[in-house]
């Protein structure tokens, strides 16, 4: 099979150094998935194969063009996103999913879905009280969460963020740990206190606390409460038995919004407890109303090796 060659003019050497990514990682990446040969020569970038590999290489470096013509940073869960775009001819789509922003980080950085079901999540969110995802680490169900309650906190969509997760662990050794109850709980809402430093400025932060606007609590302190006019987000549930999971979706007032988010097969609970997450994902499955969002190794966005962990143990659990 004869073997031919293209060329595609890079614009700058901004765009060239952005699709190349850190150590021509990226043309790396583009020459597994199509099987081409590729090389960067300044700003040309050749590509060298068969007709059929060619071109695919050629429509996927075309896909990504709203990244490197900016110079804009492009990471492995965006090419196999638009190699999963041009194999399911999604393209159109996969456009918009790269034109959707949104939030930005205090450094600037853009925040939007980076895979087509993060996508299906955030709508889910945006168009449903109450949304369940569901997935492995890494796959941004926390943050893009934190990142739509910020948004709408700041446009005053809602009065108060409620940011809770279940304290296992703190469950078993509190007694050991310096401070009091809130210093002693901090550590295990450190994820969380992570994901909204990265939304909003540090020296914000303790004044919308102080005033009960964000909250940052184990899941213990929402019993006996009713949660009006709230954006709340419940992390790491698979650490919930099935009666904290009941007591903490009752506890959703008028015009409040809640997410839980989740990943089945880490559960810190003893041998013998069922995952309240596990449960609510049998009960409230089909009620109308609640959205199920399922994440995958596909849809980590963490370093690369991450998506690799993941898919090995998933493997290996089969």
């Amino acid at each position: 099979m004869s073997e031919v060659s293209k060329i595609i003019e890079l614009p700058s050497n901004e765009s060239a150094i952005a699709l190349a990514g850190e150590r021509e990682d990226n043309i790396k990446i583009l020459s597994r998935q199509t099987g081409a040969a590729i090389v960067l020569r300044g700003q040309e970038l050749v590509i060298s194969g068969t007709a059929k590999q060619v071109e695919r290489a050629a429509s996927l470096v075309r896909s990504l063009n709203s990244f490197w013509q900016e110079g804009k940073r492009i990471a492995e869960v965006d090419i196999m996103t638009a190699c999963h775009a041009l194999d399911t001819q999604r393209q159109d789509e996969l456009q918009d999913l790269q034109k959707d922003v949104l939030a930005r980080t205090r450094r600037g950085d853009v925040i939007r879905a980076k895979t087509f079901r993060q996508r299906r999540y955030v709508k889910d969110i945006l168009s449903h009280d109450l949304t369940f995802c569901i997935g492995p680490a890494g796959t941004g169900k926390t943050f893009l969460a934190v990142a739509i309650a910020t948004q709408a906190l700041l446009a005053n969509q809602y009065e108060r963020l409620i940011l809770t997760r279940p304290a296992v662990e703190a469950g078993e050794k509190l007694g050991f740990l310096p401070g009091d109850l809130q210093q002693k709980i901090n550590p295990f809402l450190r994820p969380i206190y992570d994901a909204l430093y990265e939304l909003i400025d540090a020296e914000k932060i303790p004044n919308l606390m102080e005033r009960g606007i964000i909250e940052v609590a184990p899941l213990a302190y929402m019993r006996g409460r009713t949660l009006n006019n709230a954006f709340v987000i419940v992390d790491e549930a698979q650490n919930t038995t099935p009666a904290q999971m009941k007591m903490v979706l009752t506890r959703l007032g008028l015009g409040s919004k809640m997410v839980v988010t989740g990943d089945i097969t880490q559960t810190d609970l003893p041998p013998n407890q069922d995952s309240g997450l596990a449960v609510a994902q049998k009960i409230l499955r089909s009620i109308e109303g609640i959205a199920f969002c399922e994440l995958s190794s596909q849809d980590v966005v963490r370093n690369p090796l991450v998506q690799r962990i993941v898919a090995a143990y998933e493997q290996y659990q089969k």
